[in-house]
């Protein structure tokens, strides 16, 4: 790490460097690259079961064309269902497959390995603290 940068540019660069490995962890043990990108929209499907195409993109910093197309790409691997609301035609719906169940749950595991290799290297109470610090309300919403 350099010890000149500021706290966004050490978030930053740390953010970076756990998305790497992440992605590396993932591709050794999966014949299916996913983006992070994807993993972000898996994720908030998985938060909520079943939720709108316009909810997603609302949560991604990406446009809603760039969406539709991890979306797609999400269906084409058998991961996500993309079918209309029950109410409203309009609106597209997605939700996750068993086996993009199946595959957050292993790239959960592939996360908790690398916090687990963290948690040795600085001590459980700076991980601990490092969370709660992360968790905490910086009073800087958008």
């Amino acid at each position: 790490m350099h010890a000149d940068f500021n706290l966004i540019d050490l978030i930053s660069e740390r953010h970076v460097q756990l998305r790497k490995l992440t992605e590396s962890l993932w591709n050794d043990h999966s014949n299916i690259y996913i983006s992070n990108s994807e993993w972000f929209i898996l994720a908030k499907v998985y938060q909520k079961e079943q939720t709108t195409i316009s909810y997603v993109t609302r949560q991604l910093d990406i446009s809603r064309q760039a969406t539709h197309k991890f979306i797609k790409s999400l269906a084409e691997k058998g991961l996500v269902i993309i079918d209309s609301l029950k109410d409203n035609k309009k609106e597209k719906c997605i939700q996750l497959t068993e086996l993009g169940q199946q595959y957050l749950e292993k790239n959960k595991s592939l996360k908790n390995e690398i916090e687990d290799k963290i948690k040795e290297e600085i001590g459980t109470e700076k991980l601990d603290t490092l969370k709660v610090i992360l968790n905490s309300d910086w009073g800087m919403e958008s």
